[in-house]
């Protein structure tokens, strides 16, 4: 629901804030006042082409803000969030136009494409008049209006899902197909490398391993001569660390009776020569399991050569052919059994497009039903709205090369007749903006439980038309007003009469400026603007009586309403 608007330096607006409520909105002034500007303004906001022409004059940029509250579209705060966009269960829809001809977008503070706007702004706001959002106009908003209509929102769902499950095996199948048809020339490459792969038959590991054991056969005859010369330093050499110790004991140990001090330091010098005979004995280990082996060095020499060979071949590192390998064999026995599994896709695919095709007559027999009873209704609605010669027609067509989508079979379209003797046309065909305002006005009344979006705007729903028609209109953008938020340029005293909220636009002109104002109106301020719609400029007595006993009338229309809605409730 919309519930703020700021606008800046727009056309004849210098500065504007106004607060929304839910209900129906009116906005009446005189001729000329600029009652349309907050239309227009709201329009831009919502993703409208910009114009610099919409910049005051003397100013360098216009910008509108727009607040919605979100409680009840939980689908679209959802998706705010996917788009990292959201914050908390308002949207803010910002656009500023500069004198250059550029324009910015702007969610939530956050910068984003203008169509990125109009896709947020059409699912919460549908401005029905000679503008760009028109939703009824699109045959996507048309479809859905009479699946809900028909209520049938289950079986679509159910059609939409067997159409994904046939989707997605008929891009696999398509992915098989592409790929039989490189088929042979793959499965000669495959086996080729497949053949080189099993011979050299590289292990898991295996390059780990052999690059660690040709390091050490590599330093091998280093290694052994290193290591008998720290044996020789250790034991085996005169003088030698062993040795060394001995000398040093022997020195000592005759005077430990003469210092006991020395008592510490000869067992320092006994650990010493313990742990050097103990590396010693190690080392001969070591040395007894190390040799020279020329042949095994050759060896692995070539097998480390083969391996880096191969895997240039691939452009991988050696230490990946065995998954190479692993991967080779899947692939080719993948491609030898494509025939086999391709047959197999095929017949499940004829199945799923048959179990489609099913449900999408279904769907088109139950709106086909249900497009003859909404035609009728909205036609009803029409007549009642000033439009007796008018005749609406809900359309379901085949498509004409009737392949499957996520929708069905059939094309949707609303038609219709303004006039006696016309036939019907498509409704984005509509000439007169009124008329196409009327016919909108009609639909949603009808298929307002269909209808998605929270704000509803009609501009010159009432032009052409007076009387009691006019409080037909009023009365039941005042119904819709119940369900959605209905915001209404109007000059008919009729149709403002039935607004829950009611604003007034008025033009101060001075020296050299031109400024549009809008202010709420309080209940004698709206029952003197009524009574001037009634009667002019002149406010009379009786006017002034009229006008409070129109206010009257509709707020106990509302009230006999309510009270049966309460007692149907209480029956039931």
């Amino acid at each position: 629901m919309l519930t703020h608007i700021h606008i800046r330096d727009f056309v004849i607006v210098d500065e504007l804030e106004l607060d929304f409520r839910a209900g129906m909105t009116v906005l009446t002034g005189e001729t000329g006042a600029g009652k349309s500007i907050l239309i227009d303004a709201l329009g831009l906001a919502l993703g409208d082409r910009a114009d610099t022409g919409v910049i005051r004059h003397g100013c360098d940029r216009a910008e509108v803000a727009v607040l919605f509250d979100l409680g009840a579209l939980p689908a679209l705060q959802q998706t705010l969030e996917e788009m990292d966009l959201a914050a908390g269960g308002e949207c803010q829809l910002r656009r500023v136009i500069l004198r250059e001809g550029r324009s910015r977008a702007y969610i939530n503070g956050s910068p984003v494409p203008v169509q990125q706007l109009r896709a947020i702004g059409d699912r919460l706001v549908d401005i029905h008049g000679q503008h760009e959002h028109q939703s009824l106009m699109q045959r996507d908003t048309q479809r859905r209006l009479l699946d809900s209509y028909a209520g049938h929102t289950d079986a679509i769902s159910r059609l939409a899902a067997a159409y994904r499950q046939w989707r997605e095996r008929r891009q696999a199948l398509d992915e098989l197909q592409d790929a039989a048809r490189q088929r042979d020339d793959r499965l000669d490459l495959l086996r080729f490398h497949l053949d080189e792969l099993e011979r050299l038959a590289p292990a898991p590991g295996e390059w780990e391993a052999i690059e660690a054991e040709h390091r050490r056969l590599a330093h091998a005859g280093e290694l052994i001569e290193r290591c008998n010369q720290t044996l020789g330093w250790l034991y085996d050499d005169e003088l030698s660390a062993d040795g060394l110790l001995s000398q040093g004991v022997d020195a000592l140990e005759r005077f430990e009776t003469v210092d006991d001090r020395l008592k510490g330091v000869l067992e320092l010098l006994g650990t010493a020569q313990v742990q050097t005979r103990e590396a010693a004995d190690e080392l001969r280990r070591f040395l007894d399991r190390l040799e020279l082996d020329p042949e095994r060095l050759q060896y692995l020499e070539s097998r480390i050569a083969a391996l880096q060979q191969l895997a240039r071949k691939h452009r991988i590192e050696p230490a990946a052919l065995p998954q190479l390998l692993e991967d080779t064999r899947t692939e080719l026995a993948r491609l030898e059994q494509a025939d086999q599994n391709r047959d197999a896709m095929a017949q499940e695919i004829t199945a799923l497009e048959q179990a489609w095709r099913e449900q999408a007559l279904g769907v088109r027999r139950q709106r086909r039903k249900a497009a003859a009873d909404l035609g009728r209704a909205i036609t009803e609605g029409m007549q009642e709205l000033g439009m007796p010669g008018g005749r609406f027609e809900v359309q379901v067509e085949a498509l004409e090369d009737e392949q499957p989508t996520r929708h069905g079979l059939d094309r949707i379209e609303f038609r219709v007749s303004a006039n006696p003797g016309q036939p019907p046309q498509a409704l984005a065909r509509v000439a007169s903006g009124g008329e196409l305002s009327r016919i909108s006005l009609a639909i949603q009344v009808v298929a307002k439980d269909a209808a998605t979006t929270p704000t509803l705007v009609f501009d010159e729903v009432d032009s052409g038309i007076g009387g009691a028609i006019a409080e037909v209109v009023g009365r039941q953008l005042r119904g819709l007003g119940e369900r959605s938020q209905v915001l209404c340029v109007t000059h008919l005293p009729q149709v403002a009469a039935q607004a829950h909220q009611h604003y007034q636009v008025h033009k101060l002109t001075g020296d050299d400026s031109t400024r549009t104002r809008i202010r709420a109106l309080s209940d004698t301020e709206r029952s003197d603007e009524i009574a001037r719609m009634l009667g002019g400029m002149e406010i009379t007595d009786s006017t002034r009586r009229h006008a409070e006993e129109m206010i009257a009338r509709a707020q106990q229309g509302e009230a006999k309403k309510k009270k049966g809605k309460k007692k149907t409730a209480q029956r039931k």
